[in-house]
């Protein structure tokens, strides 16, 4: 005999992990990752990912471009995928969703040096140094950072990260911060260049207070995301 199992109602969410390299004037820059502070029970006062409740009369991927614009008034990002599906039964409690919620990350990245105006209860935080975060949000960081450390040694995706034109230095600095580890800027350039990734502006930077020869500038050669070397890997020096 077949025994009747309770009914719950499943909703699905969209959550974006947006990252953005920050500080990069300073010696430290770090990457961080875009939260907001929950102000109702349950877990009040821990952080969560922005994103919510699909609607039915959108996908996906609308869903969260629109919920990062309303919610957090975030319209600046210049790559965004879909990365992973989190369907633990218990992930959240039924008193959030009114059932049980299944939840479609987002990667979301917005380069330097933007600025994006954000509502009082949002903000970005170092990925090394999270907040108390909501439910299984830290685990969806996480994860994207993983991911995200992975199409940094095979794709173009950092141009979604650095500026329109940088200095090696600054693109050496965007790296490291995103990959969590120093990186060699010579070393760098000339893996990026043999790919085709970026090329040279023919321009320079402004000269410092400091005076020296300026840097020479170079820019992405493409804004859209593309495979360049499938079986390529970034690795940590030594």
């Amino acid at each position: 005999m077949i025994e009747n199992m309770p009914h719950r109602s499943t909703s699905h969410e969209v959550l974006a992990v947006v990252f953005q390299v920050r500080r990069l004037d300073t010696r430290t820059p770090r990457l961080s990752v875009l939260l907001w502070e929950r102000a109702m029970a349950p877990q009040r006062g821990s952080w969560s990912l922005p994103g919510g409740q699909l609607r039915d009369d959108e996908d996906m991927t609308s869903s969260v471009r629109r919920q990062l614009a309303e919610k957090v008034d975030l319209r600046e990002v210049a790559h965004l995928e879909q990365l992973a599906v989190f369907s633990q039964p218990d992930r959240v409690p039924d008193s959030v969703f009114g059932g049980r919620a299944i939840a479609s990350t987002f990667l979301g990245l917005v380069p330097a040096p933007a600025t994006p105006a954000l509502p009082s209860d949002t903000r970005w935080h170092p990925v090394d140094a999270l907040p108390p975060m909501a439910f299984d949000h830290e685990t969806m960081v996480a994860n994207a950072h993983t991911r995200l450390n992975a199409k940094l040694s095979y794709t173009n995706i950092g141009f979604a990260l650095a500026p329109q034109e940088f200095a090696l230095s600054t693109l050496r600095d965007v790296y490291g911060a995103a990959l969590g580890y120093q990186v060699d800027a010579t070393n760098l350039q000339r893996v990026l260049v043999r790919r085709g990734v970026i090329t040279p502006t023919g321009t320079t930077a402004k000269s410092g207070p400091g005076g020296g020869r300026p840097a020479a500038m170079y820019r992405f050669i493409e804004s859209r995301y593309r495979v360049t070397d499938e079986f390529a890997a970034l690795r940590p020096p030594g």
